[in-house]
């Protein structure tokens, strides 16, 4: 059996990823016409539909998407590999920025298998001041949250925020099955009130009275008083997917906000090209295609 282009498997797997043509050349570095190419070529070859037009849209099939998760899946133990077996030798420090609540959450969870490859390279995290900084001399790459900050700067992963809150928080309000119990409800801030203000508006609960609760400096602070049982926050699903997925925090709502920011990568014209840079890139890609929902 002839297997296909990796280069049109690429294309699949960042398809389903980012659900448009346009955004899948952009990460590719390829024209809108190469993807779409591909990926008629790949249906082709495999002999079932891959996409299918809704309205002005081109969307993945269902089947087209179970593939494209085994694909992910093949392509992470390729990675996995030429990463395991490229480390051979690679020594010295890698100095990281990542936001906290990510860092804490995500990213030094995560740390084992990178550590397992690279034994002897040393990792120095380090926590920015502004969640957007992508310019704080000596760190090699960024973890940064917000708007593009370079042409050349890597999309990690779109964010949605939606309330958040544990298990037991929620039993309490019977689930919050009707949304105007949130009135009773302790609302967790981060900052300020804006996320719920937009949530609220976005549920249709115009009334409803966002100035009260309890008013945090850092997501972390927020993220443990939900784990607690203190109250309910509106969460970054990224950040927060491990405690979802172990059923610490749960969503009571189907209603998220669609942030106009992400987290993003980005990596110094000093450091581009340093095989420690590089090894943590496939890493990181590698970890954040396999947490993909």
């Amino acid at each position: 059996m002839r297997i296909p282009s990796t280069q049109a498997l690429r294309a699949l797997e960042a398809f389903s990823r980012h659900g448009t043509i346009w955004q899948t050349a952009e990460e590719l570095s390829l024209t809108r016409s190469a993807v779409s190419h591909q990926l008629r070529g790949l249906e082709r070859e495999l002999g079932f539909t891959l996409m299918e037009k809704s309205g002005t849209r081109v969307e993945i099939t269902p089947r087209g998407r179970a593939y494209a998760a085994d694909v992910r899946k093949a392509l992470g133990i390729l990675v996995d590999s030429k990463t395991l077996n490229s480390s051979r030798g690679l020594t010295g420090m890698l100095k990281v920025s990542c936001p906290p609540g990510l860092a804490s959450s995500w990213l030094c969870p995560s740390l084992g298998s990178f550590v397992a490859s690279h034994p002897d390279v040393i990792l120095d995290i380090r926590t920015p001041r502004r969640l957007d900084d992508h310019s704080t001399p000596d760190i090699d790459v960024f973890v940064g949250f917000g708007q593009k900050p370079s042409n050349d700067a890597q999309l990690l992963r779109k964010v949605e925020f939606a309330p958040l809150c544990s298990p037991s928080y929620a039993n309490q309000f019977e689930g919050f099955v009707d949304r105007r119990r949130l009135a009773r409800a302790t609302l967790l801030h981060i900052g300020d009130c804006l996320d719920w203000d937009e949530w609220f508006s976005l549920a249709n609960l115009r009334n409803a009275t966002t100035n009260r609760g309890v008013v945090f400096s850092d997501m972390n602070l927020a993220y443990m008083a939900a784990l607690s049982s203190q109250g309910i926050m509106i969460g970054d699903e990224f950040v927060c997917q491990d405690a979802i997925t172990r059923g610490q925090l749960v969503r009571p709502f189907d209603f998220v906000v669609q942030s106009d920011s992400a987290y993003y990568l980005s990596v110094p014209q000093r450091s581009q090209g340093n095989p420690l840079v590089e090894a943590f890139l496939r890493w990181i890609e590698s970890v954040t295609s396999t947490a993909a929902p």
